[in-house]
């Protein structure tokens, strides 16, 4: 990254490009909808939670 260019610069270029990696916390009614939403939209998207039987569903 450029010195001279800001952190708030760089963040809305790789938003721009769609290359800004996002996490949703907690896939239940609302974190998988949108961990889908933003993933349809173009964005790579890591889902977490705690919940071993949901992930290992949503894994599958």
């Amino acid at each position: 990254m450029d010195a001279s260019r800001s952190t708030y610069d760089h963040l809305l270029d790789r938003i721009s490009a769609r290359a800004a990696q996002v996490g949703v916390i907690g896939l239940g009614y609302v974190g998988l909808p949108l961990a889908v939403a933003v993933a349809r939209a173009g964005f790579p998207v890591s889902g977490f939670d705690i919940e071993a039987h949901k992930v290992e569903s949503l894994n599958n």
